[in-house]
């Protein structure tokens, strides 16, 4: 049921009240709806039609969504961690953070994305547009963060951890039909490469660093690096794990996840600035 709240001198149009049906909650700063469903491409083009020294801003926000992004996946983050935590207190902490590697990863988050439409109600510059934007990945993931933050900042804590867990956890989980022993094989490389990707980083790169061991019984050790944003040509970037396996496979995710652990200490926006400043070495 939709949370009913009093704005009567907000004008909302049609697309953004279905979009609140879809969300089950009104908000009451529908600007931080539109915030959130504005692409960075949309923003910019509102500022160079009203002119440098009229700035798009939403209220106290910048007009596009990106540092909505930021909060939203945070929020996200926290309010995964502490369910699985909760309800799952037999698990070792490698077994936790597989399965919150996946509920928070691009390939799932895309799939409440693409249920919620939220396609439809996004914001797009034309050149985002016509490039086929709305059914972009990175960009309704995106979104979809950005609600994340829009819902905590408007209804509080409750009405942000209420929506994830309806739409994002508790879904997910029955459908994984978790048995307490045992967790399902997560695909630790495809998840790094989302994850990179989703940050605007170039590509991991494997390498076997060692292969050791009789035929019958051989240990494989793998190597991750995130190369450099600028360089293509340079092996080594900002991080690297190594991982041993029974095979290449396995040592490669193994390696992956440690790299996906690594990833999560770091504030997505930090790495996207440090690349662009030309900082990370």
């Amino acid at each position: 049921m939709i949370r009913s709240l009093n704005f009567p001198f907000v004008m909302k149009s049609r697309e953004t009240m279905a979009l609140e049906e879809s969300l089950g909650y009104r908000f009451q700063r529908p600007e931080l709806l539109e915030q959130a469903l504005t692409h960075s491409s949309q923003a910019r083009e509102v500022e160079a039609l009203a002119g440098s020294s009229a700035p798009a801003v939403v209220g106290s926000f910048r007009g596009d969504n990106e540092i909505l992004e930021f909060l939203g996946d945070a929020v996200l983050g926290l309010v995964t961690s502490e369910a699985l935590f909760h309800r799952f207190p037999q698990f070792q902490e490698g077994h936790l953070s597989k399965l919150r590697a996946h509920l928070v990863g691009q390939r799932h988050l895309l799939r409440v994305a693409e249920h919620l439409q939220i396609g439809h109600y996004m914001r797009l510059g034309r050149g985002e547009e016509k490039s086929g934007g709305r059914n972009k990945a990175s960009l309704l993931v995106d979104s979809l963060e950005a609600i994340l933050a829009a819902l905590y900042l408007d209804g509080g804590w409750t009405v942000a951890r209420d929506f994830i867990l309806r739409e994002i956890v508790e879904p997910e989980l029955a459908h994984m039909k978790l048995e307490t022993s045992a967790i399902p094989v997560m695909d630790f490389k495809s998840a790094l490469q989302e994850a990179l990707q989703a940050r605007g980083g170039p590509q991991p790169v494997y390498a076997l660093v060692k292969e050791e061991g009789p035929e019958h019984k051989k240990t494989f050790t793998v190597e991750v690096r995130l190369p450099e944003a600028d360089s293509a040509d340079r092996e080594f970037g900002q991080f690297v794990s190594r991982a041993q396996g029974a095979t290449k496979k396995r040592a490669e995710q193994e390696a992956a996840r440690q790299a996906l652990e690594h990833l999560s200490t770091v504030p997505r926006t930090k790495i996207m600035d440090d690349r662009k400043s030309g900082s990370v070495t």
